[in-house]
């Protein structure tokens, strides 16, 4: 199976349809209730229950998800309400299933929904095959899906303007090759975004705010330092950007701690801070290449949406 350990939980939401064609003597028998089988959309909702919740063990790749929420609905259909349906002339009534699904987790919630959808036009199906022989199942397909990639492309940064720094004196002195920069230009790239600046400063609080100064001046928009983020008597970095910022976004920061504390208990060493300096955002990530890794997948990209606040925009 796909490995999806590295995602953030967010709220997934997904719409499916379905339709089975009827013959409009059979709308009449289930509106005045003179079916075999009994009661038809009750049975029809508890199926598509059961097929979402079976869904994993239906489809071999599918992850267990939670369904925090179902509906599933029914609607009479005919060609003058419902044209886009009605392709074929010889159809002249069906019902229209629709399920709504909702989800917090870390992969979406589309299957359970077309699974749902499925399964209870196959047991109406099943319920009206004794009074209708031209049943027909079609037009099963997704109708919305939210969360995911669907958000993740709202807060693309083309273009962005980013400026890395690697805080480090073995890196610095050219005893140790940079790794965790790099991996903070490698996933800012991915997100459209560009690095304008790159650069490498020993352990030093004064060199640490000199370079970060210059950027602010030169207006870039987001700036990621990596290392000295720990307890060690070395690690200033902290130090060195809490000093200069003018607004703490401490939700940013424990965004980060909180997708590492699920993945390794050193996680909660971070002493990372993420603030506003000028119209600059500043984000403290640790020095190791995991530690960087697991902090932007928990931010990236919803953290561009910061510099339209900071611009005056709203949410």
């Amino acid at each position: 199976m796909r490995d999806i350990s590295h995602k953030i939980s967010t709220l997934r939401t997904a719409s499916a349809n379905a339709v089975i064609y009827i013959t409009e003597s059979t709308a009449i028998k289930i509106k005045h209730d003179q079916l075999p089988k009994g009661n038809l959309f009750d049975v029809a909702r508890a199926a598509a229950f059961l097929g979402a919740k079976a869904t994993p063990q239906l489809l071999p790749h599918c992850h267990p998800v939670n369904i925090d929420a179902m509906q599933v609905d029914f609607d009479y259909i005919y060609p003058s309400s419902h044209p886009d349906f009605f392709t074929e002339p010889q159809l002249n009534a069906g019902i229209l299933i629709t399920v709504a699904a909702k989800s917090i987790g870390r992969t979406g919630i589309e299957m359970e929904a077309l699974t749902a959808v499925s399964i209870a036009a196959l047991e109406l199906y099943d319920m009206l095959k004794p009074v209708d022989d031209q049943l027909e199942i079609g037009h099963i397909r997704l109708a919305n899906k939210t969360g995911g990639k669907s958000d993740h492309n709202r807060f693309l940064a083309p273009l962005a303007s980013c400026a890395v720094l690697v805080c480090s004196d073995a890196t610095a002195s050219g005893q140790r090759q940079d790794n965790s920069g790099r991996k903070i230009e490698e996933m800012l790239l991915t997100t459209g975004a560009q690095v304008t600046d790159y650069q490498i400063v020993a352990d030093d609080k004064l060199l640490i705010q000199q370079a970060i100064k210059t950027w602010v001046d030169r207006d870039i928009p987001f700036i990621f330092t990596t290392g000295g983020t720990g307890l060690g008597p070395r690690d200033v970095t902290v130090e060195a950007v809490s000093e200069l910022i003018d607004k703490r976004a401490d939700g940013i920061a424990e965004a980060m701690r909180g997708h590492g504390q699920q993945r390794t208990p050193l996680a909660m060493m971070s002493r990372s801070v993420v603030g506003t300096i000028g119209n600059s955002l500043v984000v403290t990530l640790p020095g190791s290449t995991n530690g960087v890794k697991e902090c932007l997948e928990a931010i990236l990209p919803a953290l561009f949406h910061a510099r339209k606040m900071m611009m005056g925009g709203g949410h």
